[in-house]
């Protein structure tokens, strides 16, 4: 029981890490559990432990992901070593090789870090269209070669950035066994519009999953720690007058109060309805919260809006603010000049945008006043974090408020549950 308690700590931990609410009882479950089973049956054992852990379909990837890489043989050890020894001296050969042909009259091409990291991952088929476009140009080089290695540049980039496009959507969007999860990790701007009722039904289960979540970590919780002696006499005097049932008084449970600035500026308005989705659905979200849309001007909605989310794209190209401009820097002052009361200690502002705004150095200066009357502020990001090193706007607005990525829904959903507790 001793070595079944160990090992199941350990793995406790590596689910934590993963983002699994798992706690003593869960851990003392498994254990029980397990000393019923014959743990020479890897299946049993796993439909087990996943009964145990993982409730949400979110939770069950997690925790098979986990599961595969903790619980493996000394023989599949040995074997998965020796397969990642010889992936990582390929991959070793490969960057040399990359290194080697990404260059133009000599010199390295001046390519993304992760278009460079494409190169390398791309097929030998793929990477033999650009030698043989190389060596095809190669005459140009003699009569111009400024001119040529920015031509050889920018087709370079433009077919890796392809390239990189083709390798999210097949990592994303290719799993016919179960299409939610599909859905959960495929980039939300990527999304069609016959993918919209599945994915509100999934936002909707993850929701419910949250608050319960939520639920659960405030019973322990329940009491404020000051003893209620009202209450404490009550009961010692239904026993008798023996006061050994303390009472406390109940925490109030205040729920959140948020200020929400949407950008539904062009490709925007898909992420914000998306985020609304999320946001709305959350129990713990107060009914007091104050949604706003921006893009070159600012416009608070009405309430009654947000009821009916499937009519939210009408809503916002009947208010004249679809297809404009983005001006995160005005609508931030607007929203300080003309409802000073919005912002306030007790509130969080959440900004759904990308970054990308006219006039940078006025919305930074805009937002430190913002964060300065609002209690916290949140920005969700829906670009990949992967991509935020390379983009001006992003590196500028980090330095001022807490940024998370929300370019998928399992995202979205760790930035709710972050946001909520």
């Amino acid at each position: 029981m001793t070595v079944y308690l160990e090992k199941l700590a350990e793995f406790s931990a590596l689910l934590r890490q993963e983002g699994l609410p798992v706690g003593l009882q869960e851990t003392a479950d498994a254990c029980e559990i397990l000393s019923c089973l014959d743990l020479g049956d890897r299946g049993t054992v796993r439909a087990a432990l996943q009964a145990v852990y993982a409730k949400s379909r979110e939770e069950q990837a997690a925790f098979q992901r986990a599961f595969d890489g903790f619980f493996v043989s000394a023989e599949k050890r040995d074997a998965l070593r020796r397969r990642h020894a010889a992936e990582a001296e390929a991959l070793a050969r490969r960057r040399a090789e990359a290194e080697q042909e990404l260059q133009v009259n000599g010199q390295p091409m001046d390519l993304r870090e992760d278009l460079q990291e494409v190169y390398i991952r791309m097929g030998d088929r793929s990477r033999e269209q650009l030698r043989q476009l190389l060596e095809k140009t190669k005459g140009n080089l003699e009569r111009s070669p400024q001119l040529y290695s920015n031509f050889i540049r920018s087709v370079f980039m433009r077919f890796l950035l392809e390239q990189q496009m083709t390798m999210e959507d097949a990592a994303s969007g290719c799993e016919e066994s179960d299409p939610d999860l599909a859905l959960l990790y495929r980039d939300i701007s990527h999304f069609k519009d016959a993918d919209i009722p599945r994915a509100a039904a999934l936002i909707a289960a993850i929701s419910r999953q949250l608050d319960a979540e939520l639920s659960r970590q405030k019973q322990g919780a329940a009491h404020s720690g000051k003893l209620d002696f009202r209450r404490t006499i009550r009961k010692g005097l239904e026993t008798g007058g023996s006061f050994y049932r303390l009472a406390y008084r109940r925490k109030r449970r205040r729920k959140r109060r948020l200020v929400l600035l949407c950008d539904v500026s062009g490709s925007m308005l898909q992420f914000s309805e998306f985020a609304l989705r999320f946001i709305k659905s959350m129990s713990e979200v107060s009914e007091s919260s104050q949604t706003y849309l921006f893009s070159e001007e600012i416009h608070a909605v009405d309430p009654f809006a947000l009821q009916n989310m499937d009519a939210f794209r009408d809503y916002v190209r009947a208010s004249g603010l679809y297809g404009r401009g983005t001006d995160l820097g005005t609508a931030l002052e607007k929203l300080c000049a003309s409802r000073p009361a919005a912002l306030g200690p007790s509130t969080t502002l959440l900004i759904l945008s990308d970054t990308k705004t006219i006039d940078l150095p006025r919305a930074g200066r805009a937002l430190l006043e913002a964060r300065q009357r609002a209690g916290k502020v949140l920005w969700l990001n829906p670009i990949p974090e992967r991509k935020w090193p390379y983009v001006r706007s992003i590196q500028t607005m980090q330095m001022l408020c807490q940024m998370l990525p929300c370019s998928t829904l399992d995202e979205l959903a760790r930035a709710c549950r972050k946001m909520l507790k």
